[in-house]
């Protein structure tokens, strides 16, 4: 059995889920349930990244403890994960036992690979990203990736020998050129190494919330540099679960990480004798409306409260028919309504009922005699062809747009057939096995994303909710099956 291994970042505890963090999750759903369905071995990571400074200094506004807000906020994203259905098999926090001890040994590694050195470093720092920046990085004075004020910072510090791994990195891109994506993004990455790596300040003195560094107990590990560790820790390194799943064959990231992901993360590796991931998947930022999402402009879109209000299926389903993954999106509950209106209550709903009815009143609810349609065959296993090559290239509003291109067509295929006009059984009973068979198939192309929905449909034709790609073929549905008419798929939502 194939195995694959797919994980989010570890979002960092100092807020509740929101828009942003639940589209890497879904996107990670997505590709775990698309595999499973493979029939391959899976293991999807998700957590939380629970150190360093901009956590101590949240839980002091907060009157708490660290540890205190941490734990408030671990269940909260739990949750939402539980909301938006996500199927993780791990969630990783790394104020764990279990990450500290592998985070020990990794930095052990690196050290006894003559990779660590002590020394001073004095820059610019910005406390919410936990990164250092030189003058010529700044952006009119401020943190290039957030824009908020950097601070100057003298201490003592240990340092990576990150400048050691340049070549090694750039001969890496060179050999495995789809390790970073989209291409737009491997070149940014490609182009800044090739400027000239510096070595990495890899401890604090000053951060106390951290795992203290193993041959110094004055010093802390930099946030970034224990967090990265979470893709094996989680796995038991260097156990079976590790011997199993390791390398990770995508991980998932926003673009603002894809510097420590795609240059810290494999340097360090190296080091240590470990092989690199196979794949950085970057994607783009959500606005609101136009507008950057922020808390100041009270427009930060809350998943949960999205789910309560059109359900799990139709969020998901928007994210990601909405925007190519990889680009940058704007969030629009217009648009969101929109599509649940014309795309899943006009076009699939209304198709799934129609069909049903017809078949209830002509076959008293049983699936007719299977007759060959070349054309609406051809068309389903055609887009089960391009389905499978798209989610390959987690091109997954292109996956979308094929899924509702067939429904679209068999909308088409009942118009211009007619079906309630037809007095001939045998006719009528192969044009409404086509449709059901095409219906069965859109089940399953749609389970990654909309399980719920895809559940619902196998149901209603009389299916156990199992979905499997070797069911992605024509003629398995049965003649004689017993459907089950339920409420329509998706109520229209006043705009």
């Amino acid at each position: 059995m194939n195995k694959f291994y797919v994980t989010t970042p570890i979002y960092y505890a100092t807020d509740s889920p929101h828009i942003g963090t639940a589209y890497t999750t879904i996107a990670a759903d997505i590709i775990a349930r698309w595999h499973r369905i493979k029939g391959e071995k899976v293991f999807f990571l998700t957590g939380l990244d629970e150190h360093g400074q901009k956590i101590e200094d949240a839980a002091l506004k907060m009157g708490l403890t660290p540890q205190e807000l941490v734990d408030s906020l671990a269940p909260k994203f739990k949750e939402t994960w539980k909301n938006l259905n996500i199927s993780n098999d791990d969630f990783i926090r790394t104020t764990e036992e279990r990450h500290i001890s592998v985070v020990n040994e990794i930095i052990k590694k690196i050290y006894n690979n003559g990779d660590i050195y002590k020394g001073e470093y004095e820059g610019l720092y910005c406390i919410p990203c936990e990164s250092f920046w030189t003058e010529l990085q700044l952006v009119d004075g401020k943190c290039p990736d957030c824009g908020r004020e950097v601070k100057k910072v003298k201490e003592e510090t240990y340092f990576f020998k990150l400048s050691k791994y340049q070549n090694r990195l750039l001969e890496f891109y060179d050999n495995n050129p789809d390790f970073i994506s989209p291409e737009s993004r491997r070149n940014e990455i490609i182009n800044r190494v090739r400027e000239g790596l510096k070595d990495l300040s890899i401890t604090r003195t000053t951060v106390k919330w951290a795992i203290p560094f193993p041959f110094d107990e004055e010093h802390t590990v930099y946030v970034w540099m224990e967090a990265l560790i979470n893709y094996i820790s989680a796995l038991d390194y260097p156990g079976e679960k590790f011997k199993t799943f390791w390398p990770s064959d995508v991980e998932l990231m926003a673009k603002e990480i894809n510097w420590f992901h795609s240059v810290i993360w494999p340097a360090m590796l190296f080091s240590a004798g470990i092989d690199p991931p196979k794949k950085n998947f970057i994607h783009g930022w959500w606005t609101v409306d136009g507008k950057r999402m922020a808390k100041s402009v009270g427009n930060v879109v809350d998943p949960n409260k999205m789910v309560e209000k059109y359900g799990a299926d139709a969020f998901r389903y928007y994210l990601f028919r909405e925007v190519p993954f990889g680009q940058d999106g704007d969030f629009s509950e217009k648009a969101l309504v929109s599509r649940i209106n014309s795309e899943l209550a006009d076009s699939l709903g209304n198709l799934v009922n129609r069909v049903l009815v017809l078949v209830e009143k002509n076959f008293e609810g049983v699936v007719p005699k299977h007759h060959i349609n070349d054309r609406i065959e051809k068309l389903s296993l055609n887009i089960i062809k391009a389905v499978d090559e798209s989610i390959e290239r987690l091109e997954f509003n292109v996956v979308l747009n094929d899924i509702f291109y067939l429904i679209n067509e068999l909308n088409k295929y009942v118009n211009e057939n007619k079906p309630w006009e037809i007095e001939d059984k045998t006719k009528l009973g192969g044009i409404l096995y086509n449709l059901l068979e095409s219906l069965r198939i859109i089940s399953i192309l749609l389970y990654p994303f909309m399980p719920e929905t895809a559940g619902k449909i196998a149901i209603q034709l009389g299916l156990d909710k199992e979905f499997s790609y070797d069911k992605l073929k024509w003629g398995v549905l049965k003649d004689g099956t017993k459907t089950k008419r339920d409420q329509i798929l998706f109520n229209k939502i006043k705009a």
